[in-house]
């Protein structure tokens, strides 16, 4: 008698524990650091989730926000609105906060003159802070506009370039040296301008 109910609970144990692959499929996840593809329970694609549930069926790599609400990626534009103007002002006194940093780099930013510029051109670059206010290392590009010539790529990372090096070292609060100090640091540049030369991606 005993066997009778044990040998249907074990085949039921084993079919829960062993059936389809499809069922222990594991979900996929944009590991990319600056993707920030948000889930939504209409999502059908990859994403980053921003906590993980127990529901989840496999990894699972929460979106962090950073305390303040902001993390280290930035777009500078090459001719602000000018409702952002305030946001490409460097402020006048150490640098205390994310927003302090953002503005300083934006007003750092002097994009190639125009020419030798590209319409629409963007670059992003991946670098980090040491405390005291100096990058690590050269920024390095992690993005550019897909067909734009190598001579103009070379032309953006120089102006890049020699714009970092014209306003570091930036003096930062301790708290915010301390906070950011080999936090990688991107910057995405976009040349908004309105440019007409042989460069131009415009015809």
């Amino acid at each position: 008698m005993l066997r009778r109910i044990l040998f249907p609970l074990m085949a039921i144990v084993a079919v829960a524990a062993f059936g389809p692959s499809s069922a222990r499929e594991r979900r996929q996840f944009d590991p990319l650091p600056f993707s920030h593809s948000p889930c939504s329970v209409l999502a059908g694609e990859p994403c980053t989730p921003s906590f993980c549930s127990v529901f989840n069926h496999g990894p699972c790599i929460p979106e962090l926000d950073y305390p303040i609400g902001e993390n280290l990626q930035l777009t500078v534009q090459s001719q602000p609105a000018s409702s952002d103007a305030a946001k490409y002002k460097k402020p006048d006194h150490d640098l205390d906060n994310i927003g302090d940093l953002f503005a300083a780099l934006r007003a750092c930013w002097s994009p190639p003159p125009a020419d030798a510029a590209r319409e629409g051109m963007q670059m992003s670059v991946l670098f980090s802070f040491k405390k005291a206010g100096t990058p690590i290392a050269p920024p390095r590009v992690t993005y550019a506009t897909p067909d734009a010539s190598k001579d103009i790529r070379d032309t953006y990372l120089k102006a890049i370039n020699a714009s970092l090096d014209g306003c570091t070292p930036l003096t930062f609060s301790k708290g915010l040296g301390d906070s950011i100090a080999g936090r990688p640091s991107m910057i995405r540049y976009v040349d908004n301008r309105t440019i007409k030369n042989k460069h131009s991606g415009t015809p």
